[in-house]
């Protein structure tokens, strides 16, 4: 037998050590994968050959109170691309000139990539069959992109009721994070403004999935897996379509009529019709408006600042409800019921209007829109002439009575608070007091200070005091209906996709005004004297209604004056509350009256003849 030397019995016993080593690791390996890790490893053979995709659904269709369709949808051919698979600026660059756009451009939708770069992003609506057929013919030439059918929205009228409707957008990175748990995914698209955003989870419905088995090509095998999608519910609206268009109508004829008048910067502004008794809106416009339809496959960046820049007037905001405004004298009916309750008048106090007041001394005056004076006035006349004298003194008197009075009764009808119409954005105004002011002027103490004119401007709707349209929509609803304020609301029912109601929207108070009967029917029948015999007597000549009303001028601190009127109608028993604003307009009597006229008309369905602007220089 041959006997090894010490120094190879060496080296044989480490070799076989390291040779148990080695099988003693990969034993321990080979048992790790199949049995400690092998049911993690089964999975991901399996996710390898079973896929999972979802499956659209369709948006619920919105419709007026009377059933007319507003927004439904339709099928849209759409490219979609794989930002991990579209790395060849030659394929960016031939897709770009078949679908009319840069590279650039696509490279801008696709920028969220990082969100999950295996996900397809879609990049064009609507493109031509002839291109998608382009496209898939020549797919060896197009990695990464495909053709998809998506349900985009319909649009009856394209720009009626845009603001109420809102618009729909590809979801972003941060909304996604936001409703992480809510079954969004990238290149859904999501409600971003107005009822669409408003009733996101009414209207967006379930999406469904298939789980496919795929062959090592990727091709499906079979379908191992269904689930349907469920379809959104359907939304029907306060909103009377004709209605709404005849108020947009008037709205956009009105701002013309400013211009032609001379208020070349009259270009913009608001208009909205509201049930007293419900608080239903039944139209809702605001100018400039927009074509939500544009929105369908999103804006380029250049696009979106365009939209946005000063000069294009800010067309997506609506200004009956996201912009505050000083109300001028449609302010006035609550300093009129506040003079009232707090005793500082009585209905048979007079008042002596020369056109200038100096009740605070000779050093601050101020002046009536009639610089000729009204001669004696009492509280009434003072209504219905619109006469700033009057309301100078109620202010001063308040005043001097201490305890905020006015700032109370504004609170009385909620202002300085959101109403809780069901839009997002709402704004919720400003009522002035003597805290307010403090703080406002924290870095300029000489200014802290609530001095008398700060309640005299107040009592005039001037000074700090912004309202938004919809407030004073509330007030004059609140006036018609005898003291209730009801919450504005356009919701009316949800349906199911095959038309059962399944919820309907009640009414909803959120305040009395704490105001005797026969207050409230002193300045109604006041309020009528604005129509009968007052500053809106020449806009409602010859109209077979009985309107009650004021209008109102505001000014606002470097631009022209802004032209208000608020009214309702019939005065027995009131249906419609009717709010215009013309911004930069001028007087609320020669521009925003006839157009609140032109407005009733419509809903009454009666002719409403002569000019739509009337020679009117009162308040």
């Amino acid at each position: 037998m041959v006997r090894l030397d010490d120094s190879t019995q060496k080296r044989l016993a480490i070799a076989g050590a390291v040779v148990t080593i080695v099988f003693s690791v990969l034993l321990g390996r080979l048992w790790t994968l199949q049995i400690i890790a092998g049911e993690k490893y089964t999975k991901m053979a399996e996710s390898n050959r079973v896929r999972t995709i979802s499956l659209s659904t369709s948006r619920g269709v919105i419709y007026d109170r009377n059933g007319e369709v507003l927004v439904d949808n339709r099928p849209s051919l759409v490219v979609a691309v794989t930002p991990s698979e579209v790395e060849n600026e030659d394929v960016s660059f031939r897709l770009g000139k078949l679908l009319d756009m840069t590279s650039d451009e696509i490279k801008e939708k696709l920028e969220d990539k990082a969100v999950d770069p295996l996900k397809s992003r879609k990049v064009k609506y609507d493109i031509d069959e002839n291109i998608a057929v382009y496209i898939k013919e020549h797919s060896a030439d197009f990695s990464g992109v495909e053709i998809k059918v998506e349900s985009v929205r319909n649009y009856s009228a394209p720009t009626t009721a845009a603001h109420v409707l809102g618009y729909l957008g590809e979801i972003s990175g941060d909304e996604l994070e936001h409703n992480k748990d809510s079954g969004y995914e990238l290149g859904d698209l999501i409600g971003k403004s107005g009822i669409e955003k408003q009733y996101e989870e009414i209207l967006r419905g379930i999406k469904g999935f298939q789980q496919l088995e795929v062959d090592a090509s990727g091709k499906v095998v079979r379908i191992l897996d269904e689930n349907e999608s469920v379809a959104g519910n359907n939304l029907q609206l306060t909103i009377d379509s004709s209605l709404q268009q005849a108020t947009e109508k008037s709205l956009e004829e009105a701002i013309k009529v400013a211009q032609r008048d001379g208020h070349e910067d009259a270009n913009a502004g608001a208009a909205l019709v509201m049930d007293p008794n419900t608080g239903e809106i039944l139209a809702m416009a605001s100018y400039p408006t927009f074509d939500p339809s544009l929105f369908i496959g999103g804006f380029s960046s250049k696009q979106w600042a365009d939209l946005n820049d000063k000069s294009s007037g800010f067309p997506l905001i609506n200004r009956t409800m996201m912009c505050s405004y000083a109300p001028g004298s449609v302010f006035k009916p609550v300093t009129y019921l506040a003079g009232l309750m707090e005793g500082v008048v009585s209905y048979r106090s007079t008042f002596d209007c020369e056109g200038k007041w100096t009740g605070m001394g000779e050093s601050w005056p101020r002046y009536c829109w009639n610089r000729a004076g009204h001669g004696r006035m009492n509280l009434s006349s003072g209504m219905s002439n619109s006469c700033n004298i009057v309301f100078y003194e109620i202010g001063y008197k308040l005043y001097k009575a201490g305890g905020e009075k006015l700032q109370k009764w504004a609170h009385e009808f909620n202002l300085g608070l959101r109403t809780g119409v069901d839009l997002p954005s709402e704004t919720k105004g400003r009522v002035p007091d003597k805290a307010w002011k403090k703080k406002f002027n924290e870095e300029h103490p000489d200014y802290q200070a609530w001095v008398p004119g700060d309640t005299v401007n107040l009592a005039m709707g001037q000074g700090d005091l912004l309202t938004s349209q919809l407030q004073i929509a509330n007030i004059y609803s609140a006036i018609a209906n005898g003291g209730t304020v009801w919450k504005p609301h356009l919701g009316k029912k949800v349906l199911t996709a095959e038309g059962e109601e399944i919820h309907e929207f009640n009414r909803e108070k959120v305040l009395d005004i704490p105001v005797p009967e026969d207050i409230i029917e002193k300045l109604q029948r006041d309020l009528r004297r604005v129509v009968v015999d007052g500053t809106a007597k020449r806009a409602f000549e010859g109209f077979s209604l009985e309107v009650a009303g004021k209008t109102g001028t505001s000014q606002v601190k470097g631009k022209d004056d802004f032209a208000w009127f608020a009214c309702y109608a019939p005065l027995d028993n009131p249906r419609y509350v009717v709010v215009v604003l013309i911004e930069q307009g001028g007087h609320g009597g020669s521009v925003a009256a006839p157009a609140a006229r032109r407005i009733l008309a419509a809903a009454y369905d009666i002719s409403s003849t002569g000019s739509l602007s009337v020679p009117d220089k009162s308040r």
